[in-house]
């Protein structure tokens, strides 16, 4: 009786259960079927961070690291909203504008009505909830594209924000309140930092074993014992080695916290719930995802009320680093930054792909840039067509990755 080939699959768990080597072997046998993901983005980000410490020894400070820590959690926030709309193959121009309506509802409910900075907090959060509810509604339940309705959602917001900030077309919040601390706080103990490391290692540590136990048991491919420890000793390196750097400056900053927090929250809901992986069929095959009886209309509505919510998190970060709204804020930068942020990262325009990490990786390409200029005393100009010219670089990898590719090789070598 003649045996079959092998598939790609039994090729793909031969090689993870040679270990270290073999897992090398899967993740370039992947690049045919899932495309690139961060791997372009790390490259870059690595090569943003030489050129910029050649050109001052300053890039890669403690104090700098720092600032560039506490910089990219606001748009990273918008970004990490915008992951979800793009994974189900749309997207949502609204942000930037969003943002900024919904600081000013807080600042103008805190200062101008005397409200509770908590409530008024809530209350932002709920105006950008509500604003995604609409703007997903008009989109599933009309037909309406969705470039369509959330271009015309930012121009309406823009006018919002003037309308709601009067006539001054600025507020100044309270510099010592609750808003300003979550950008000027750090954890100045060591324990602080060392102990995030050291917890993150762990719960990756732990969160893998476990997977591969159940894969193993399943008769699906699996990590082996040494491919583990190897990636988590390669974690726990980067993440000491940050938590060493932060301590040399002023420690841990509440911020980068609370962003590593959302993130690792909003990850753990797309990848390890049925709600996330409806939210990946869609982007992967919308119909037969609706024919399979997935919740579609409610899932693609939802996403647009993550993006919102993510929207007005991220505008009072934003708001916090000064103290103020202004009418006058670049929400158009702000949105191509958001939006570059999440596709440099490894998210697809075409839906399917992507993670709410991409969104951390984009965005500290970016700020790094935007971090570099700035020591360097170039002009913003020149910021934005560097983030154009790596945007492009990544739209055009992912776009050559969903080319159909030659199968990967049979013959593995030990």
């Amino acid at each position: 009786m003649t045996t079959p080939p092998p598939t790609l699959i039994d090729r793909l768990r031969t090689l993870r259960e040679q270990g270290v080597q073999g897992c090398l072997g899967t993740r370039r046998n992947r690049l045919f079927t899932d495309g690139l993901g961060p791997v372009p983005a790390t490259i870059i980000l690595i090569l943003v961070w030489t050129v910029f410490q050649i050109l001052d020894p300053s890039f890669l400070s403690p104090r700098n690291l720092s600032n560039l820590s506490v910089d990219i959690v606001g748009m990273g926030l918008i970004a990490t909203g915008l992951v979800f709309v793009l994974l189900i193959g749309e997207i949502d121009l609204s942000v930037g504008a969003l943002s900024g309506f919904t600081a000013a509802v807080f600042a103008v409910l805190n200062v101008h009505h005397g409200m509770p900075e908590g409530l008024a907090v809530l209350l932002a959060v709920a105006a950008g909830c509500v604003a995604g509810a609409v703007h997903g509604v008009i989109i599933v339940k009309l037909g309406v594209a969705s470039f369509a309705v959330t271009l015309a959602a930012a121009l309406g917001w823009s006018g919002m924000l003037s309308i709601v900030l009067g006539g001054n077309g600025t507020v100044f919040f309270d510099d010592e309140g609750f808003v300003a601390t979550l950008t000027r706080h750090h954890f100045g103990h060591p324990a602080a930092a060392y102990s995030l490391a050291a917890l993150v290692t762990g719960v990756y540590f732990l969160t893998a074993r476990r997977r591969s136990r159940y894969h193993r048991a399943s008769g699906a491919a699996f990590s082996s014992i040494g491919v583990i420890a190897t990636r988590t000793a390669a974690l726990g390196l980067i993440t000491f080695a940050g938590a060493a750097v932060l301590n040399h400056y002023r420690g841990l900053p509440l911020a980068l916290l609370l962003f590593l927090l959302i993130v690792a929250g909003l990850d753990y809901g797309l990848r390890r719930t049925s709600y996330g992986r409806t939210v990946y069929a869609q982007g992967g095959n919308a119909e037969a995802a609706r024919r399979a009886g997935l919740h579609v209309v409610a899932v693609r509505i939802s996403v647009f009320v993550v993006s919102g919510a993510m929207a007005a998190l991220g505008g009072l970060f934003l708001a916090s680093r000064t103290s103020t709204v202004g009418a006058g804020s670049p929400t158009l930068v702000l949105l191509v930054n958001a939006v570059a942020a999440a596709v440099i990262g490894g998210t697809s325009l075409f839906g399917g792909r992507g993670r709410t990490w991409s969104a951390l990786l984009g965005i500290l390409i970016i700020q790094s840039v935007a971090s570099g200029m700035a020591l360097l005393g170039l002009r913003g100009a020149i910021q934005i067509t560097i983030t154009a010219g790596i945007l492009v670089t990544a739209v055009i990898t992912d776009s050559l990755s969903r080319r159909p590719h030659p199968a990967p090789r049979a013959d593995v070598r030990a």
